[in-house]
């Protein structure tokens, strides 16, 4: 995919979030990944802005490549951190879980180039008319946050690319290059990748939680709190307090005590792979190993290359 409109950005492979790849994304995988010929993307949602700042530096001296950082809108401290993005020249920002239209113009007053999180059509006309810059079309197969829609990839890409000539990518369930290949046809010109990489040597998530989801099996992770926000997660022990929780109709203050303080970064950060939250995408299952981000990367561009031959 070199020429196209997001060529600029990175090659044809982009970093992606989960959710902000809460717990995995910090500066070794996002470097990783931009050293390796892709966008790495710094994950603000789990991390405190002065946090984020530290992250920031080490990313400046880890690699001369293109790089940026993925926003959740509905960060608690959002001020604070773009404040800070904006100080340290991110020079692109992902944004998610929320309306990019309030801080869209502000980004390009400073020379960011701003990519938004979308789940349907209706939403990317929308990210277009506040001026983003690109779109990023996840199906809900992603881990972690999910549309409401609850659309697939496959579903989803090719109706966004009918409602918008933003640059579009393709995100949940590509882990490999014929999933990137099969991207590009139904009208991508990138792809967005999250649990491919959080299964990654470099990410920052607990080896528990990676060599949770390497074990995992089809069917392995399930949709659920869709009474807070829909959310993909590994069928543990919480998962199914939750789920016995919701057959019961409980409100969405009971889900979330039951959920308690810090339930991600218990699960994939300290490795609590029982009692945690384990939120990673449906196309673990097709993940058998942890791998360094470079043969990754590389594997899928041979992939991808050998599979367009093919065609």
């Amino acid at each position: 995919m070199k020429n196209n409109r997001i060529g600029d950005w990175s090659s044809d492979v982009c970093s992606s979030d989960l959710g902000g790849m809460v717990w995995c994304s910090g500066w070794r995988l996002a470097s990783a990944v931009s050293n390796a010929g892709g966008l790495g993307l710094l994950g603000a949602g789990s991390m405190h802005p002065e946090t984020m700042k530290e992250h920031i530096h080490k990313m400046k001296e880890a690699t001369t490549k293109p790089w940026g950082v993925n926003v959740p809108l509905m960060y608690p401290e959002l001020d604070a951190l773009i404040k800070i993005l904006i100080e340290e020249k991110v020079s692109i920002i992902f944004t998610s879980a929320g309306s990019p239209k309030k801080y869209t113009s502000l980004f390009h007053d400073n020379g960011i180039k701003v990519a938004h999180v979308v789940s349907s059509s209706k939403f990317a006309k929308k990210c277009e008319e506040a001026g983003v810059d690109a779109v990023v079309a996840e199906g809900f197969e992603a881990g972690g946050h999910n549309g409401r829609e609850e659309s697939t990839t496959m579903t989803l890409v090719p109706q966004v690319r009918q409602a918008t000539s933003l640059p579009l990518i393709a995100a949940g369930g590509i882990a490999s290059g014929r999933a990137m290949l099969a991207a590009r046809i139904l009208g991508a010109e990138g792809v967005q990748i999250g649990t491919l990489f959080a299964m990654s040597e470099e990410s920052s998530a607990s080896e528990e939680f990676k060599q949770a989801c390497v074990s995992l099996e089809e069917g392995g992770t399930m949709l659920c709190l869709k009474k807070i926000a829909p959310t993909r997660l590994i069928k543990n022990n919480l998962y199914q307090q939750i789920s016995e929780a919701e057959d019961r109709g409980v409100s969405a203050e009971q889900l979330k005590e039951l959920l308690g303080r810090a339930a991600s970064k218990r699960g994939i950060f300290e490795g609590d792979i029982d009692n945690g939250e384990l939120e990673i995408g449906q196309i673990a299952s097709a993940i058998n190993e942890i791998r360094p981000v470079s043969e990754i990367i590389s594997n899928m561009i041979e992939e991808y290359n050998k599979a367009k031959s093919e065609l």
